[in-house]
């Protein structure tokens, strides 16, 4: 869905008045696993120092500031779009669902949504999306880092499930050790078959 507005890189910050929410997801380049996003509503009064972009921090960083967003936000929470309905919808459509259900489980109503990149789901509020958001928009630098430390545990547990795959070393992503197992293995429950990686395994 389009949003109402969208802050493009380089233009200035301008949110209207309102509680503000920001939204980002993990997991859209994987082809195995769930994409997970989150949203959280930060404390005024309570600042959390070190948010960015998760990609720009470590495992350990993004487990300490997981801890302090949970303990220290307004309201946060996450939510999942599966393997099933990433393979009916298409990954966007499924990341707008997961981000959809996200904001729909927080304890608190926002005024606004700001949502990384292009694109927003559907929701009774105001949604601005904000490129490049996860790094210049601190309540998506926030949601960014639930959703990836989120999603992460859910591929290290299908690791302990599925070892063949070792998706604890590459959560999902088509690196090459993950190719070179699917090759080897076939596709699991969790590998999303309309990826061409995947479809070109199931098909060959």
């Amino acid at each position: 869905m389009r949003p109402d507005r969208v802050i493009r890189a380089g233009q200035p910050l301008d949110f209207p008045d309102g509680v503000l929410c920001g939204v980002d997801e993990a997991g859209r380049g994987p082809i195995a696993g769930p994409v997970c996003a989150a949203a959280v509503i930060l404390h005024p009064e309570r600042p959390i120092q070190g948010l960015d972009d998760s990609k720009k921090l470590s495992a350990g960083q993004r487990a300490a500031l997981e801890t302090q967003i949970k303990r220290d936000a307004l309201a946060w929470s996450t939510a999942f779009a599966s393997v099933a309905e990433i393979d009916q919808l298409n990954i966007l459509q499924a990341t707008l669902l997961a981000m959809r259900r996200a904001v729909e489980r927080l304890g608190e109503v926002p005024g606004v949504v700001a949502v990384d990149g292009l694109h927003s789901p559907r929701l009774p509020m105001t949604t601005i999306a904000v490129v490049q958001g996860d790094a210049r928009v601190l309540a998506i630098s926030a949601a960014s880092i639930l959703a990836k430390t989120e999603r992460d545990r859910v591929m290290e547990a299908l690791s302990r499930e599925y070892p063949q795959y070792q998706f604890e070393r590459h959560k999902g992503y088509p690196t090459a050790l993950h190719l070179a197992r699917l090759r080897e293995h076939g596709a699991s429950p969790h590998h999303r078959l309309s990826f061409a990686p995947v479809s070109a395994c199931v098909c060959a």
